[in-house]
């Protein structure tokens, strides 16, 4: 049986996870009356409630086609650039992947990340041109495109000979030919027999056994399960191994106590072993992380390892010290959040976590807001109780001059005619730069922009308003330049409690005129805690405690229900976007609460005077 390991690369919501349930279906994975679900690679909660891949995930499938039986392991990898760490350990593994582009989106600045990734690596990627059925798919300019694309991206000669198939991931089809109908995805399977190598390291079976380690996760029972590719040798339960670092050095030593092969959706346990190419988990160490080296004891080189792009976005989570803090959550101490935190660095390494010379915080620096967002999310879920500051981007010094760089961001933007002049205008005044602008459907514009990266911190919110919902913003990170001075973002002022208690319905109804509620009636708040947004620019100090005055006359409409206008809820990314430099969120199990990062009124007006 020959073997093939191929990556799914994509933009985000082109289809990929669509397709790869397709391949599985289609591949005898799934019983004929068994139950199955939408999306069955996107396992976690968030991916399924936020529609997207986060982490990467292997599967396998057996496909019987022209070329006799072969084994395709199959790597679904998530879209944003956000996870873009995921993306580039995974196609280290891998010896071909699947570029999939959506038939009428076209090219979009994911695509190009991924891409470039997949050709630094020397991989020959195969074209999947996605929803061709959808009534605006134009396949041939996107074939076009795609081929400018991977010319301007350097590709070699070798690369750009790439074969291209038309394909409809929700219907389950492909066709190399549009004249000619299919109703499977066989044309795919075989193009992937025939233009994916079989893995190089077949040949060095005879080896001592390495595995360079990509993938970390926790096993309730197994303990640290530790996924790769076998690159020589055999891994086989009860074998003696050997950590070693990126440099050489070794880190511990144990034995394998479970080897465990992707087949289908479940990881089997292999009593025989798995030799050489073959993806799998391993378990039986407890220090070694991604990146390290997993070999027989008498091998002492360390495989090479891809450098992982650096972090641009940071942000300081704390200890929550308000009035309300330890009253929903049960993880709160600074320890455990560190514990914590930690622990998500060594699984994922393009977020890096460093001490801060504040008393019980930390810096995390990750690749985006998304990213972030994601971790304290999944942390409230877990039960922590923490503060975020807001955003702020990683700034780089240039070793010859000295000067201070920023991260820069390509920004492709598709709206509807009517609102381009609006987007372009507010984008220009936070120092993006115009590149292209031309039309991409009907009635529809693409703007392609470079852009700071702080400058589209806390922009989302306010494009959705500006495009009335109808604009899909997307971004990534392109390189650094020199700093480009400040940006004015040009948000309102806040509404800010000046006393401890609970919201009276009265007392909102009163302040609804001052400008817009967060909270609503019978919520308890503090002193210092942002209960809504100001119409004004400057912030105000408001009582949403007030309740009306009884008295001993009774007229006509004295006692009419008071009818407050519903609250705006922010969600934790919303929230964490909004609240400037002397403001935190505060996030629990079941609250995210804005507030001032000094409470005490008199106390933040004099250190504004300090300032």
């Amino acid at each position: 049986m020959s073997l093939r390991n191929i990556a799914i690369i994509a933009h985000v919501d082109h289809g990929k996870t669509t397709l790869v349930d397709q391949l599985l279906a289609q591949s005898g994975v799934f019983r004929a009356n068994e139950a199955t679900v939408e999306r069955a690679m996107d396992s976690n909660d968030q991916e399924r409630e936020r529609g997207i891949t986060i982490l990467a995930k292997c599967t396998s499938v057996l496909w019987n086609g022209k070329a006799g039986e072969t084994r395709i392991n199959i790597i679904d990898t998530p879209g944003h650039a956000d996870f873009g760490g995921e993306v580039e350990r995974i196609l280290g593994m891998v010896d071909g992947c699947v570029l999939l582009v959506d038939a009428e989106e076209g090219v979009m600045p994911q695509t190009k990340f991924v891409l470039g990734k997949a050709l630094k690596m020397g991989l020959r990627p195969i074209l999947c041109l996605n929803k061709v059925d959808r009534p605006h798919a134009d396949p041939d300019r996107v074939h076009n495109d795609a081929f400018d694309l991977f010319a301007a991206m350097g590709a070699t000669d070798e690369q750009l000979d790439f074969p291209h198939i038309y394909a409809s991931g929700k219907a389950g089809w492909a066709t190399l030919d549009m004249s000619q109908p299919n109703d499977n995805l066989a044309p795919l399977f075989d193009l992937i027999v025939d233009h994916v190598p079989p893995p190089k390291a077949e040949a060095r079976k005879a080896e001592p056994f390495q595995m360079l380690s990509v993938l970390i996760e926790s096993d309730p029972f197994l303990g640290r399960l530790l996924t790769g590719r076998i690159e020589a040798g055999k891994a086989v339960p009860g074998l003696p191994i050997k950590a070693l670092s990126r440099d050489g050095k070794e880190i511990e030593r144990g034995r394998i106590t479970k080897v465990l092969a992707f087949r289908g959706l479940k990881r089997q346990p292999i009593d025989d072993g798995v030799e050489a190419g073959d993806i799998v988990a391993i378990a039986g160490l407890s220090k070694a992380t991604v990146a390290d080296t997993l070999c027989a004891l008498d091998v002492n080189e360390a495989l090479p390892a891809q450098p992982i792009d650096p972090p641009t976005i940071s942000m300081t989570v704390s200890v929550n010290d308000s009035p309300l803090a330890g009253r929903e959550g049960d993880k709160v101490q600074s320890r455990v959040i560190a514990a914590r935190l930690q622990k998500e660095a060594e699984s994922n390494v393009a977020i890096r976590v460093t001490e801060t010379s504040e008393k019980d915080a930390y810096e995390v620096a990750g690749r985006g807001e998304l990213q972030l967002g994601v971790l304290i999310e999944s942390m409230r879920r877990e039960g922590f109780e923490v503060s975020i500051s807001r955003p702020r981007v990683v700034y780089q010094t240039d070793p010859e001059t000295g000067e201070r760089l920023e991260p820069i961001e390509d920004v492709m933007i598709d709206v509807d005619d009517e609102f381009t002049g609006i987007v372009i205008e507010k984008l220009s005044a936070r120092k993006a730069e115009l590149k292209d602008m031309g039309p991409s459907g009907a009635g529809k514009t693409r703007i392609s922009l470079s852009s700071p990266s702080r400058s589209l911190i806390g922009y989302q919110g306010e494009f959705l308003t500006d495009t009335r919902g109808s604009g899909v913003l997307n971004r990534v990170f392109s390189h650094y330049e020199p700093y480009k001075g400040p940006i004015d973002a040009g948000r309102k002022g806040v509404l800010v409690s000046n006393s401890d208690g609970e919201t009276a319905a009265y007392a909102l109804w009163n302040l609804e005129e001052r400008g817009t509620m967060f909270v609503g009636a019978g919520e308890k708040t503090y002193q210092g805690m942002i209960i809504g947004e100001n119409s004004r620019s400057d912030d105000l100090d408001v009582n949403p405690m007030k309740a009306k005055q009884l008295t001993n006359v009774r007229a006509s409409g004295k006692d009419e229900a008071v009818r407050l206008t519903p609250p705006r809820r922010l969600t934790l990314e919303q929230a964490i976007a909004y609240i400037e430099e002397d403001e935190l969120v505060e996030v629990t199990p079941k609250s995210i609460r804005l507030r001032k990062k000094v409470l005490n009124p008199s106390f933040r007006k004099k250190r504004v005077r300090e300032d």
